[in-house]
């Protein structure tokens, strides 16, 4: 079942006529050269950009006629400078809640530290004190506050080293399995797509090339998708 549509999608020079859908309850990898479009494409899904022309839909709706605050508390996104603000530990997790002057319960802060495999980091610890693989995580437990249907990952792990990168790709693929939430992660990385997708969708020059089961991606006879993965210049 799909959970996002994207039908007819253009916007300024950058993505041209996309049409294509995301199933619910799956991952599922942006892959491309670089300039491809592929962080405009995840920009559009949570309403932080708007396509000049075409439609997008969660769950049926147009993303158009939906408050913005409520869509992003479906949709949540986490960027790849896992930005933070200065304090602790729990005024990071805490954010979502206090731009509404709210307060996250710290049991359930514990649980979300708990998910992302930092169950022994103090919430009163200095944000600061953190290395970057621990950031990115608590970025995504900072997305996960809301309890998203949907979580956007902008290239999270390419700053950091290959051990972290294999932790940080268990941890979404365990917290996708145990919140049954939809992931769409954009890499740079076609090793790591091919091991963490159950699908993808493979972009150009801000078109839409190819989409679906991620195992097209090495038996595709589109000359396109054959010159990317070879690592040829595109």
């Amino acid at each position: 079942m799909s959970i996002i549509e994207f039908s007819n999608v253009s916007y300024k020079d950058i993505l041209h006529d996309i049409t294509g859908h995301f199933k619910e309850g799956r991952i599922t990898t942006f892959v491309g050269p670089s300039g491809a479009g592929k962080t405009t494409c995840l920009k559009h899904i949570n309403g932080l950009l708007s396509p000049d022309s075409g439609e997008i839909f969660f769950r049926g709706e147009n993303i158009r006629n939906m408050d913005m605050i409520e869509l992003r508390k479906k949709i949540g996104m986490a960027f790849q400078s896992a930005p933070m603000i200065g304090g602790t530990v729990y005024d990071n997790i805490n954010l979502p809640k206090a731009i509404f002057n709210e307060s996250l319960d710290k049991a359930y802060a514990t649980e979300l530290l708990d998910g992302v495999d930092l169950g022994d980091i103090p919430l009163d610890q200095d944000i600061r004190s953190l290395s970057g693989g621990e950031k990115s995580r608590i970025s995504i437990a900072r997305t996960l506050v809301n309890q998203p249907e949907v979580l956007l990952l902008d290239e999270i792990t390419s700053s950091l080293d290959y051990r972290m990168v294999k932790e940080v790709e268990r941890m979404i693929i365990k917290l996708q399995r145990k919140h049954d939430v939809t992931v769409i992660w954009i890499t740079h990385d076609l090793d790591q797509a091919r091991r963490v997708s159950d699908d993808m969708w493979f972009l150009r020059k801000g078109e839409l090339i190819e989409f679906g089961d991620a195992s097209f991606i090495d038996e595709s006879s589109n000359p396109l998708v054959q010159k990317f993965v070879e690592g040829e210049e595109l």
